[in-house]
């Protein structure tokens, strides 16, 4: 971890923190309803059902949103949009805690989806396109642990609040929170420069003159399709553990809402290693081996963790390994979407394939709704996320090696 950093510039330090930062905030809103969903489910009477519903929406509308902010980034710079998707997720999540039934709280977690989806997207492009080659794997892929960083602030949060307030109270003020990330704009938008990458090629004015469907055309078209397979498969099986694993806490092994902290809080730990794991060997080994070898290994574990006979022991410490390897496939799709594709349309491609591939992966928690109304919890999420990581295996079969590539010289 430590070598690399001193490597970086003074701004692309500043760009790496504000990239950071803002996907940890990011995570820190989003997460606030997955650790509310066993209380919405007893106050508002949800099934499970309903609760997967809104898990999906947030990451259905995400797709739009980081295809429309990708593609405005690539129009009007990555820093600007940056700010603009900070701001919106954070005045939605805060509008969350004011609603008082679920179709009010749907709307609400939509519109922060589109802010969500639009700051991953933009900000995974600012810093690929800030980062030399040699050092852009490592470097983006511990963006990942801002993730683990804002989850960890989002329990840490639940936990305290539902110590010391009625459950119909804390949730609302844990929402009201999610407006603070808007603090952040403040602070890029006196530090942060745009990419070099990108500001060249805006010099050449050849960025405003790219038709947004560029990314179905031509040879980009089968990239596109192949990434955004990558990315459903990457996205379906972490975000079946995201969305259940504190409902499964609860719900299932009966833990109390602060043991449920301490087990998230190892695998949030987990979550933070992987990070820097999953850039090192897509450095070391390359993007498509490490894609491929950590998917795997993630299937077996999710597997072993949600339908074999564990005892309490060995489901902590599990933990920690499945938030290792879900973060370690994650981490690795930042760098790779943006080596795919060329700078006037690596906004747009970055956002699309990125978020369309949550979009399509966001059926995998109403799936696990759907068929643990009628099954076990449990089986119902090993089997939809063992599954979509066989998919990452297969995808990353067909996509084609990055690692190193210069961005400027991407055809």
């Amino acid at each position: 971890m430590i070598p690399w950093y001193k490597q970086l510039t003074k701004p692309e330090k500043r760009t790496f923190w504000a990239c950071f930062s803002g996907w940890g905030l990011d995570a820190m809103d989003t997460q606030m309803y997955a650790l509310t969903i066993p209380t919405l489910i007893a106050l508002w009477g949800m099934t499970k059902g309903e609760a997967g519903i809104l898990g999906t929406a947030v990451l259905i509308m995400a797709a739009l949103g980081g295809w429309v902010a990708g593609i405005l980034s690539d129009r009007y710079g990555r820093v600007r949009i940056l700010q603009v998707t900070i701001a919106w997720f954070s005045l939605f999540t805060f509008l969350s805690a004011f609603t008082d039934s679920f179709w009010q709280l749907l709307i609400t977690r939509s519109l922060q989806g589109i802010g969500f989806g639009g700051e991953w997207a933009v900000g995974a492009v600012l810093i690929s396109e800030t980062i030399n080659p040699q050092l852009r794997g490592r470097v983006v892929g511990a963006l990942q642990a801002g993730w683990a960083i804002g989850y960890g602030i989002a329990v840490l949060l639940t936990t305290l609040l539902f110590n010391y307030m009625e459950p119909d109270t804390a949730w609302r003020v844990l929402f009201a929170m999610g407006l603070l990330p808007a603090l952040l704009v403040l602070w890029i938008r006196r530090n942060i420069e745009e990419a070099p990458v990108y500001a060249r090629e805006r010099a050449k004015a050849q960025v405003e003159r790219v038709s947004i469907w560029e990314v179905f055309s031509g040879p980009s078209r089968a990239t596109t399709f192949k990434a955004i397979l990558l990315t459903f498969g990457i996205y379906g099986g972490n975000y079946v553990m995201i969305t259940w694993l504190p409902a499964y806490l609860k719900l299932v092994l009966n833990l109390s809402i602060n043991n449920v902290g301490g087990y998230l809080a190892v695998n949030i730990l987990g979550s933070f290693t992987g990070a820097f794991l999953n850039g090192w060997m897509a450095d070391a080994f390359g993007r498509r081996k490490t894609f491929m070898i950590i998917a795997c290994l993630q299937a077996i574990a999710v597997c072993i963790y949600t339908m074999a006979p564990i005892n309490l022991a060995v489901t902590l410490v599990l933990g920690f390994v499945l938030g290792t390897l879900q973060s370690g496939t994650a981490a690795g799709t930042g760098a790779y979407l943006a080596e795919l594709f060329p700078t006037r349309i690596r906004g747009a491609a970055q956002g699309l394939c990125g978020n369309a591939g949550r979009a399509i992966g966001a059926v995998m928690p109403t799936l696990v709704g759907v068929i643990g109304a009628k099954t076990e919890l449990g089986l119902a999420m090993g089997i939809c996320a063992g599954i979509a990581y066989m998919v990452v295996v297969v995808a990353a079969l067909m996509l084609p090696e990055t690692r190193g590539r210069d961005l400027s010289k991407v055809e």
